[in-house]
């Protein structure tokens, strides 16, 4: 039977991606699948009960389901300042990891591939071995959040057969393929690549030296520590402007590239925004948090976030959830002016969000949700939606401001912050929709949690192959009903039919036999729409003794 790669390089003999020559392309991308496959086998084998020809059917990945994207090699003559770094958002985190002093010379900290992983750094200089001629980033799940691992390859040209299996790379005649991992993680991988012949599926090519890759390779849990999960960004080695030379290979035969959100020119940092440079850009419009929270009254507020770190991981199917969401919550009777939405860059904001912040701020982001949960009898039901690319320890990415390709202290929002800023909230009820990657993270730990007791974890995700993977990812908002919550919906009831969540219940149930606004459910006779506009949607007004006696404490 023929291979369905041999299919998919018939299929590739009309392929002209731009500035890299088609059979170039189709080396990379054949060899590249192959590797992920054999990567996704081993997973199976190793992390679940399933046979091998189950497994290999849950690794086939045929190429129409993968978005590709590749950088330009230059010629084989063109020096070491024409080669190029991959930089991760978090190459480098605050975990200490790295040296501080050094942090300034690491600003872009590059991946490492497999052997090299196991080094340590020369600072402060770049060593040779951290550029290369090009990269390849295949991308199997190109309909999820970023978030996911993502098989990030190194090309090198002119490299000897002897130094590609040095580098645990796949020799490809002309180049040498090497599969890259993040850089300092913890438990690296220690697996060996074969050549190509052994990838091709056929018998024991998924063996190595004799021996099971089963047997060979790291755990799943320590393997997930090195995955790439975002698309890094590719720059010329010497470029003090950071452009992003990977470009998204738009082609029929591969999954169709992502549209993307025009953001503007990334070419100004908002730190370059001065007073006398009163430029659209730069303009800010101040968020006057403190009017938010008026006396005697209470209403319901809601804060949706979702960053997107970058132009080409911000996608306008993430402006279309914050529509939708937002629309949501205004037939749900929230007030415009208690609806606040932080979006992307600090450059443009789409039309379709007028009155959108940008996610840059985070400062601005976290004061909000501070003083709407410290302020006494402010809130009744608090909705926080989250939409931004995350890190597999829950951190939600918001906007590189800096282009510098790492998420900054300022530029990601951890799962520790969000729990700090809702510790003890003073709202009635404290809903958080979460419409992301690795919200288990945060699912733990609210369940054990004795500070934030009225807070509710309402998680639009599916499993992806939890026996092989154990990773969870956002659902598009075509497999999610939250566009549908009406002003009469219980959540109790809409919980309850979700797939799994029954049994997460127990401790919230009577924070959620309610609707949205905090309307009882099945009230009898039941309410109507003017009851509750009156008593339960936006805001209602307090008798001053109530007032006074929360104010007080006194029940």
């Amino acid at each position: 039977m023929t291979h369905p790669l041999l299919i998919f390089i018939l299929h590739l003999a009309a392929l002209m991606a731009e500035g890299v020559p088609q059979a170039q392309l189709e080396r990379w991308v054949r060899s590249g699948l192959q590797s992920l496959e054999w990567d996704r086998l081993d997973r199976c084998l190793r992390a679940s009960s399933h046979s091998e020809t189950e497994c290999r059917r849950f690794a086939h990945l045929p190429p129409s389901a993968v978005a590709v994207y590749t950088s330009e090699p230059q010629p084989a003559t063109a020096g070491a300042a024409d080669k190029v770094l991959a930089i991760l958002p978090d190459s480098y985190s605050s975990s200490g990891m790295i040296s501080s002093k050094f942090r300034s010379a690491f600003s872009m900290g590059p991946l490492v591939n497999k052997r090299e992983s196991r080094h340590r750094y020369q600072p402060p200089a770049f060593p040779a071995s951290m550029s290369h001629d090009a990269v390849l980033v295949l991308d199997p799940n190109p309909g999820e959040n970023f978030g996911h691992p993502v098989a990030l390859f190194y090309v090198d040209l002119n490299v000897t057969k002897k130094r590609c299996a040095h580098l645990d790379g796949i020799y490809l005649g002309e180049e040498c393929l090497t599969q890259a991992l993040k850089g300092r993680c913890q438990n690296q991988l220690k697996r060996r690549q074969a050549g190509p012949e052994r990838l091709m599926g056929h018998g024991h090519g998924w063996l190595v030296g004799g021996a099971s890759r089963k047997d060979t390779f790291s755990s799943p849990v320590s393997g997930r520590l090195c995955e790439v999960h975002f698309l890094p960004l590719v720059v010329r080695v010497g470029d003090s402007n950071r452009t992003q030379r990977l470009k998204c290979v738009d082609h029929t035969d591969f999954s169709r590239c992502p549209q993307l959100v025009p953001i503007g020119s990334p070419s100004l940092p908002i730190s370059s925004c001065e007073l006398n440079k009163n430029t659209r850009r730069c303009h800010q419009q101040p968020l006057a948090t403190h009017l938010s929270c008026r006396l005697y009254q209470t209403c319901d507020h809601a804060v949706l976030i979702s960053g997107g770190w970058r132009q080409q991981m911000t996608f306008q199917r993430h402006v279309q959830n914050l529509q939708r969401f937002y629309r949501m919550l205004r037939m749900n009777g929230f007030h415009k002016d208690h609806v606040k939405t932080f979006f992307a860059s600090s450059g443009h904001i789409p039309e379709e969000l007028e009155g959108a912040y940008s996610a840059t701020e985070k400062a601005v982001i976290r004061n909000h949700v501070s003083y709407v949960c410290r302020k006494q009898h402010c809130a009744d039901s608090l909705v926080l939606y989250l939409n931004s690319p995350t890190r597999s320890d829950g951190t939600m990415l918001l906007w590189d401001a800096n282009l510098n390709g790492i998420a900054d202290l300022k530029e990601r929002y951890s799962v520790n912050e969000l729990l700090t800023d809702l510790a003890g909230c003073r709202a009635t009820r404290v809903l958080l929709f979460v419409d992301q990657s690795y919200s288990g993270v945060l699912s733990k730990r609210l369940r054990g949690s004795q500070k934030h007791l009225n807070v509710v974890l309402i998680q639009n995700q599916k499993l992806l192959n939890q026996n092989y993977q154990n990773h969870r990812v956002a659902m598009s908002w075509e497999d999610s009903s939250w566009g549908h919550l009406g002003p009469s919906t219980c959540l109790l009831d809409y919980l309850e039919k979700s797939a799994g969540a029954s049994h997460l219940l127990d401790r919230w149930a009577n924070l959620l036999n309610i609707t949205l606004a905090g309307a009882p459910c099945n009230a009898t006779p039941p309410l109507t729409d003017s009851e509750m506009r009156r008593w339960y949607q936006g805001c209602q007004n307090l008798p001053t003794a109530l007032w006074h006696r929360k104010y007080r404490g006194i029940n």
